[in-house]
């Protein structure tokens, strides 16, 4: 019995010089080690590296023009006569420095080289003019509320929708502005199934709209989209959630295609991402 004692205490002074030994001569291999033993550590932040809004459109079409004002940006649909969709980025300090009034000035956006639709065109037609790049979100300057009545950023809304559920959803989206300090909103009409035309110009009634609002602020990434239908609805608003692949297919667009980490963008509009908004 001492004799194996005596075995096991040599081997254990062996084996606590040989760690000495490794240790001197790398002092990272034990950490190493000890770390690839230890449980999987999460992988790190996902960030979306937008730092203007620039780098969140949808994949640009040759041809197409982008429009910028003071408080957003908007790609013009000439054959329906309001935006394909509006970005903008939205701050905590925007969102607390907001006291602006709404101006209610709607009128046509001369910089559309075509020509934008006039508030004539919603004159007894049943139908608001809905904000895309809504009004609230523009307190925080004259000049961007000013700007957000600009026809260009209207869509033929029935009132129960733009009265209801489309303004919870704005109301949540100033929310989440608050809690995440910045965060970049998406915005537009469905132009698929169009069947029905108000004004002079022809202005195209939407079926449906969707929003998508990411966090871009350190250290976190997440996102999440809704499609809503263009009625009344009471609703909770967890249940528009939709998944972007879904969103791409029904729009056309190519979401966050400037990202350069595409196959995270891949798995990430795959999912409806409802984690850390409700």
């Amino acid at each position: 019995m001492k004799a194996r004692n005596l075995i096991l205490i040599l081997l254990l002074l062996i084996a606590t010089i040989i760690i000495w030994l490794l240790v001197r001569e790398n002092p990272q291999t034990v950490s190493t080690f000890i770390a690839s033993k230890s449980t999987d550590t999460p992988e790190p932040p996902l960030l979306l590296q937008i730092e203007s809004v620039s780098d969140a459109y949808p994949a640009i079409q040759q041809g197409d023009t982008i429009y910028t004002h003071t408080g957003f940006h908007l790609l013009y649909n000439e054959q329906y006569e309001q935006a394909s969709w509006v970005a903008y980025i939205l701050t905590r300090e925007k969102v607390l420095a907001g006291t602006e009034s709404r101006t209610e000035n709607f009128r046509s956006d001369t910089a559309i080289v075509t020509g934008s639709a006039t508030p004539g065109d919603y004159l007894r037609s049943g139908y608001d003019r809905g904000h895309l790049a809504p009004a609230a979100d523009m307190k925080w300057s004259s000049a961007a509320m000013s700007e957000s009545f600009l026809m260009s950023n209207m869509s033929p809304q029935t009132p129960g929708f733009n009265r209801g559920v489309w303004s919870r959803l704005e109301n949540k989206v100033r929310d989440w502005a608050l809690e995440n300090d910045s965060i970049l909103v998406i915005t537009g009409p469905v132009f698929y199934g169009i069947e029905e035309y108000i004004g002079e110009n022809l202005v195209g009634v939407p079926k449906y709209y969707f929003k998508v609002i990411a966090d871009i602020s350190p250290p976190d990434f997440k996102v999440i989209s809704f499609l809503l239908e263009n009625s009344s609805s009471r609703e909770d608003l967890i249940s528009f959630s939709v998944s972007i692949d879904s969103l791409e297919t029904i729009t056309g667009y190519d979401f966050f295609a400037a990202h350069p980490d595409q196959d995270m963008i891949d798995k990430m509009e795959a999912r409806i991402n409802t984690s850390g908004w409700f």
